[in-house]
């Protein structure tokens, strides 16, 4: 069997076509796109794209629209549907005239000798008839049934096309979400954690992202049956705030291990986030407990201070040992440290600001519903507490803010 002449179908193919280059210079049309555009082949082929067909309404976008979906096929590979698009053509009979036109593309890359691709296929339907006679909520006229047909037609498949491309995009963000969970859950492992079945945690990344986050906390069992309870804030959201904390995190962990003092520990924290692009402006917390001396020793790096509530909910904010956020000074300089003594069943809170922090609120505001709710629940167990401040506070199905709150009976 021959192979069919694809030059030929080119020229025999309905929808008007276009092939550009990389550079979106014209490369070749068919008779359809002359028809539709009225303008003849030797008018197109060597011009750039939007030098022929520029954006006559700055509100509309079509050139920037369209090159960014070109671009988006060089790049990928794929084939991409746009959605109806506005793109005015200019009147031969009346200069410096334009009829509005609706289109609806279809973009293709086209492989060159090597296998890269070298130029792109639009193919266009032009739908400007049913969007004129639809986009008012409209009929079209008996005179032309057939017509109607054929666009609402073109216009269904063009929706079909947009659906399965939708489809398939959920399908991989699931796929890339399922991945940075699984990341961040290595990246917060806390083995010393499961010892402490007086320790509640409660981590809620923004809702907005893809369940991937910035803030930390952390467990961490030292010499004489002391521990530490961490938590800390990297600026942002997302993949990139959650990449910056599990490395902090990491380091904060080891340097606490090593040295057993809170203060010297984010001395470390903060020398190393100078070194690393998006870490500067982390703020952090982390806490000592030693039953031997009824001591909870504590520095604090920017961070909203922790809460120790006593079993009559009566509260004090640990906040006699405040510096700034890492990397914050234009120098080093050695952060300070406190101890505040705390009796058996108390409890210690930590937590990040996405829980107290509203937009056009001070956060003394959010600090006092805090207070007020572990005061309420002070006699309840950690678990118990953890749910209540959330759902007290409002933010139990998340905010736009990462949340992250340690709840620790002494």
């Amino acid at each position: 069997m021959d192979e069919p002449d694809y030059a030929a179908v080119f020229v025999a193919m309905p929808n008007p076509c276009v092939v550009v280059s990389k550079d979106f210079e014209i490369v070749a049309v068919n008779p359809a796109y002359s028809e539709a555009t009225g303008k003849q082949p030797d008018d197109l082929i060597g011009k750039q794209l939007f030098e022929v067909f520029p954006d006559q309404d700055p509100d509309v976008h079509g050139e920037k629209n369209v090159s960014a979906s070109l671009r988006r096929v060089f790049e990928t590979g794929q084939p991409h549907t746009m959605a109806l698009q506005r793109y005015d053509v200019p009147l031969d009979d009346e200069p410096g005239s334009f009829e509005e036109r609706w289109w609806a593309l279809i973009n293709s890359p086209i492989s060159g000798p090597g296998g890269e691709i070298e130029w792109v296929l639009i193919r266009a339907a032009d739908v400007t008839e049913f969007v004129r006679r639809y986009g008012d909520g409209g009929r079209p006229s008996d005179e032309e049934p057939i017509a109607a047909q054929a666009l609402e037609a073109e216009v269904f498949e063009r929706a079909r096309e947009l659906q399965r491309l939708n489809v398939e995009l959920s399908e991989a963000n699931t796929r890339e979400r399922e991945i940075a969970v699984a990341l961040q859950r290595a990246m917060l492992l806390t083995p010393d954690l499961e010892k402490h079945s007086d320790i509640a945690v409660r981590y809620l990344p923004a809702i907005e992202d893809m369940n991937v986050c910035g803030d930390w906390y952390d467990v961490i069992d030292l010499s004489g049956d002391r521990f530490t309870v961490g938590v800390g804030d990297v600026v942002g959201h997302g993949l990139e705030a959650a990449a910056v904390m599990g490395m902090l995190r990491s380091v904060l962990n080891a340097a606490i291990r090593a040295l057993e003092r809170p203060s010297h520990a984010l001395e470390v924290l903060g020398l190393y986030a100078r070194s690393m692009e998006g870490a500067l402006n982390t703020t952090a917390a982390q806490a000592m407990v030693d039953p031997s001396s009824g001591l909870i020793i504590y520095s604090n790096s920017g961070h909203p201070p922790p809460v120790l509530v006593d079993r009559h909910g009566s509260s004090e904010l640990l906040d006699q040992a405040l510096d700034p956020p890492l990397g914050a000074r234009p120098q080093h300089v050695p952060c300070s440290q406190a101890g505040h003594p705390y009796q058996s069943g108390d409890t210690l809170v930590l937590y990040t600001d996405g829980l107290i922090e509203r937009r056009g609120e001070d956060i003394d505001a959010g600090l006092h519903r805090l207070r007020e709710s572990l005061a309420r629940h002070s006699t309840e167990s950690p678990r118990q507490i953890a749910d209540a401040v959330l759902d007290d506070l409002g933010v139990a199905g998340g905010t736009n803010d990462d949340i992250s709150l340690t709840i620790v009976r002494l």
